[in-house]
């Protein structure tokens, strides 16, 4: 059974940010991660810290003490936990939403640059996907669903990353995951980390042999074992995902895995990244072999950071507060923030653009999903709308197991099912709000229209029928075949009634296509207080809300079937996230000391 490697005292393992490129996608070696004019280029290792420290160390000149993986002792592993470092909550995951989003202007950038970039895109391979997988999420009365991507930082040291992250083991490991769920309204997403030294179930993988491993769980077997399953210099991105589909039940519609080195070009590639630290960092407190102080790397405050100044910051664990992953992790988390911030500030302009579309899809492997700049052009469309505030980074609660982690049942277990129901922290449901697609004009906002002065509509006859379907937005049995039957006894047509797939509506709502308003207005004139909303959808649907059931006999009882609304969630969770418009300044630390 593979294990994780053990982590030198630079904390090399714990980096979520340490990897933010794909092994082969980075093009660290030979040309670089990019041209010069396209800003993607990786910078020199930085003289002394972790390159020099392991070099000194393997008798191969420089100054310091062992960096990196295998540290002093050589030992080439990486341990995934150990107490007091608490799982990171990282940096892959901004590095491959924000990136990806770079591409939208690219269709209008020439023939030559598209395919140059279609070049770069590396394919995961699908086959070692498991047979047994959670359901897709069903799509709502509008046809929108919420999507899931798993964003995983390799460590792997190939591709010129080792003189970047330090070490020389072979293979690669998850340094960092995170299960981004995008909300059905495409106007809300929560990143969830998934602490690598957590005690899990790992299900039957692929190896690049073709065989297939057994089911691995115990207290020895931990998450970031997954990726370094087959010990591929690419890692097993197909057994990560498998094994988080197991662990949470929900499906991944997409994985992004990124490296060292893409990190590095993307972080260059869009001019810096500000960022902000309590004290002023220093060559020992990344390499702490180095057994000095050695050179000031980062000033105390706010500054800029690219590349390699980049990735000290992401993966600075010593020096600042106690030392531990838990202070790490608040810096990962506000880096992302920092990174999605600026590429926002720059708006969609060739010259921001480019570069980091460029070193993006140099830097990532994707699904089969995503494998072509119109893919990710398509995404990233789907995620302009999310604004910074309703974009949260989370933790699942966890306690420590000897040096590792066991997430906390039931507490963890409603995160995951308020994912499943597209629950956002605050418990609000973001299901089926999504506004009109990108290739066409945007949907005025709902707009309530005034009471009826009448007290029903006027009979329709059958030479002018209206064509209804009905959506049963609460949880009181009977009430969609009760409105149907009022529909019915108006005149109007009625296509079907079901149940729809957010049960928490409190407005009723009657939604029109093109052309259809005005039987849209006969249709709420049925429904007093209804709201009309114009969708991309063809014909006109109700969607009942709370009012209607409080006017037709109060809340009743769950329909057969109906899903339940998940349970608030604990603190644990939700006084832990962070916003990404937070300060970049504050819960930069953790602990005293340092």
């Amino acid at each position: 059974m593979a294990r994780p490697r053990s982590e030198d005292p630079t904390g090399s393992a714990g980096s979520g940010a340490s990897g933010s490129g794909s092994a082969d996608g980075a093009a660290a070696g030979g040309s670089g991660t990019g041209t010069a004019g396209a800003g993607g280029s990786i910078p020199a290792p930085r003289t002394g810290g972790r390159a020099e420290a392991r070099r000194a160390a393997q008798g191969k000149g420089g100054r310091g003490g062992a960096g990196g993986d295998g540290g002093s002792a050589g030992s080439g592993h990486r341990k995934a936990g150990g107490r007091g470092k608490k799982p990171e909550r990282n940096m892959k995951k901004i590095v491959g939403w924000t990136a990806v989003g770079a591409l939208v202007l690219i269709a209008g950038t020439g023939g030559a640059i598209y395919f140059k970039l279609n070049g770069n895109i590396k394919t995961i391979d699908s086959d070692g996907l498991s047979k047994d997988r959670p359901p897709e999420s069903a799509a709502d009365a509008n046809g929108n669903k919420p999507v899931n991507i798993l964003l995983i930082g390799s460590d792997s040291r190939g591709a010129g990353n080792s003189d970047l992250g330090g070490g020389d083991a072979e293979g690669a490991r998850s340094d960092t995951t995170i299960l981004l769920h995008v909300y059905a309204d495409h106007k809300n997403a929560i990143g969830v980390s998934i602490p690598r030294n957590t005690l899990v179930t790992i299900p039957p993988c692929k190896l690049p042999n073709g065989k297939w491993t057994k089911e691995q769980k115990g207290k020895d077997v931990l998450f970031n074992a997954a990726f370094s399953q087959g010990d591929s210099s690419e890692g097993n991105a197909a057994c990560t995902q498998n094994t988080v589909e197991k662990l949470t039940g929900i499906r991944v519609d997409h994985t992004l895995v990124v490296d060292f080195s893409g990190f590095a070009a993307m972080t260059k590639a869009v001019g810096g990244v500000e960022v902000c630290l309590p004290k002023v960092i220093y060559e020992g407190d990344i390499n702490p072999n180095l057994q000095k102080r050695g050179a000031q790397v980062l000033p105390a405050g706010r500054q800029k950071v690219e590349g390699q100044k980049a990735l000290d910051y992401v993966r600075l664990r010593h020096g600042i507060g106690d030392g531990s992953d838990i202070g790490r992790m608040k810096r990962q988390q506000a880096f992302m923030s920092s990174m999605i911030s600026t590429v926002k500030k720059k708006g969609l302009e060739p010259t921001t653009l480019l570069p980091l579309a460029d070193a993006a899809t140099k830097s990532l492997r994707v699904d089969e999903g995503l494998n072509s700049v119109d893919k990710l052009m398509s995404f990233a469309l789907s995620l302009k709308n999310i604004d910074l505030h309703d974009l949260k980074f989370v933790t699942p609660p966890w306690r420590y197991s000897d040096a590792n982690l066991d997430l906390v049942k039931p507490d963890v277990d409603k995160l995951w099912e308020a994912i499943k129901a597209d629950r956002t922290l605050d418990g609000k449901d973001a299901t089926g709000e999504q506004a009109a697609a990108p290739e066409t004009p945007a949907a005025p906002a709902a707009t309530p229209e005034a009471p009826p002065t009448t007290t029903a509509p006027p009979a329709r006859t059958a030479a002018t029928p209206i064509r209804v379907a009905v959506y049963n937005g609460t949880t009181v049995n009977g009430l969609g075949a009760k409105a149907g039957d009022a529909l019915k006894a108006a005149q109007f047509t009625v296509t079907g009634v079901n149940q729809a797939k957010s049960t928490n509506k409190l407005t009723t709502t009657v939604e029109y296509g093109a052309g259809q308003k005005a039987n849209a207005e006969k249709v709420a004139a049925l429904f007093p207080g209804a709201t009309l909303t114009s969708t991309t959808a063809a014909g006109i649907s109700v969607v009942l809300g709370k009012d209607y059931a409080d006017a037709n006999g109060g809340a009743g009882t769950a329909a057969p079937g109906t899903p339940v609304a998940p349970a608030p969630l604990p603190s644990s969770v939700t006084e832990e996230a962070r916003s990404a418009d937070d300060d970049i300044c504050a819960n930069t630390s953790y602990g005293s000391g340092g």
